[in-house]
């Protein structure tokens, strides 16, 4: 084995971990735990054995190995970022509901406070 498989096996090893204490923690949902747990597994068998992205890759067409790993790795980030963009809009939505909710709460407020001090003026 050479370093590099080394070190993408326990790459692979550690995001495997890392990725179940997250789901234990209630911090990822069990979709993105199999996408994750699946992306870490690739990494594992791709750095014990790198003849089988060859294989892989005659099998779909695609040249060579490597052609095949850069093809499913600008995929899955293309995945991802459409995730985050989704996901930053439901934030968006939130937190304008949320600036909406407490404005309209402090107009409340504010309008008590001012028919307070006006009865208040009125009974002197």
């Amino acid at each position: 084995m050479i370093l590099y498989q080394y070190i993408g096996i326990i790459i692979g090893i550690i995001g495997i971990l890392i990725t179940f204490m997250r789901f234990k923690d209630a911090k990822m949902s069990f979709n993105m735990l199999i996408v994750w747990i699946v992306i870490w597994l690739l990494l594992i068998i791709f750095s014990i054995d790198p003849d089988t992205t060859s294989a892989l890759a005659s099998i779909t067409g695609i040249g060579r190995g490597l052609d095949l790993i850069l093809i499913i790795g600008l995929i899955g980030c293309y995945y991802f970022i459409f995730k985050i963009y989704n996901l930053i809009e439901n934030v968006e939505g939130e937190i304008s509901s949320l600036v909406r909710e407490i404005a309209l709460e402090r107009g409340k407020t504010k309008d008590k406070h001012k028919n307070i001090s006006h009865e208040d003026s009125q009974e002197k």
